[in-house]
């Protein structure tokens, strides 16, 4: 790996962490920086996993309290979780690089479109919430198997999910979406690391840049409107559509 290479994945894992912590989106960059890095789409797409694995993990420790108190739907909703990111994962790695190249350019528009709409897709902040029921276990379950396939989006698809199915004030949902992402993050590393299909070396350099760019994306939240960071990340993911159709 030439250093050239080694700084864009350090500085993709950077804004990433930066994105993230600002409107979310990190993920349209880590996959297009290890895509411009040569991996194949299926090893980049799961070394992603890997890289926004630790801002899961802190997000669900920042939320322990929120957690606690909702750990029965926690529970129940981390089985579903569980259950279907494996079966994405599993999905993803029955799949041969060309064919899940092909089908790239069109998740990445799926996923740039639901980002591009998120605000409209969390829920309004409301009082008490109740239980997950059938409709919401099946939308969570579907979310799961999509984020264990293909993970940019898969936030603000729970939030859409969580808020209609169980209710409660935005930070109650917030905290059962860091949670459940972690799990489904989490099951799905497992299984591509026992596929053989994550690029460790690469994401050796991001990891340590996403964790300094998620704390300077505190700073920068305070300062830059979210609306331009937002702009960006739907920007570089129809960019990376584009270049999948291309040269597809």
């Amino acid at each position: 790996m030439s250093i050239i290479t080694a700084c864009l994945l350090f500085v993709a894992g950077f804004l990433s962490g930066a994105v993230n912590a600002v409107a979310g989106g990190g993920t349209f960059l880590t996959f297009g920086a290890m895509t411009l890095a040569g991996l194949p789409p299926i090893v980049a797409n799961a070394t992603s996993s890997i890289v926004q694995f630790p801002g899961y993990v802190t997000s669900a420790l920042a939320y322990r309290r929120e957690i606690r108190k909702d750990f029965r739907e926690a529970a129940i909703l981390s089985i579903i979780s569980l259950i279907g990111g494996l079966a994405g994962a599993l999905i993803l790695l029955s799949l041969s690089n060309p064919s899940f190249r092909a089908m790239v350019p069109w998740l990445l528009i799926a996923a740039t479109a639901i980002f591009a709409l998120g605000p409209l897709l969390r829920p309004n902040p409301k009082e008490g919430g109740t239980p997950v029921g059938m409709a919401g276990l099946i939308g969570q379950f579907v979310t799961a198997i999509y984020g264990g396939f293909f993970g940019a989006g898969m936030g603000i698809m729970m939030l859409a999910v969580l808020g209609l199915s169980t209710g409660g004030d935005y930070h109650r949902v917030n905290a059962l979406k860091n949670f459940l992402a972690m799990v489904i993050a989490a099951v799905a590393i497992v299984v591509f690391a026992g596929g053989n299909v994550i690029g460790w070396l690469h994401a050796a350099f991001m990891i340590p840049g996403g964790a300094l760019g998620g704390y300077a994306g505190v700073w920068l939240a305070r300062r830059v409107p979210q609306v331009f960071i937002r702009a960006i990340v739907i920007a570089v993911g129809l960019l990376l559509a584009v270049y999948y159709f291309v040269t597809g």
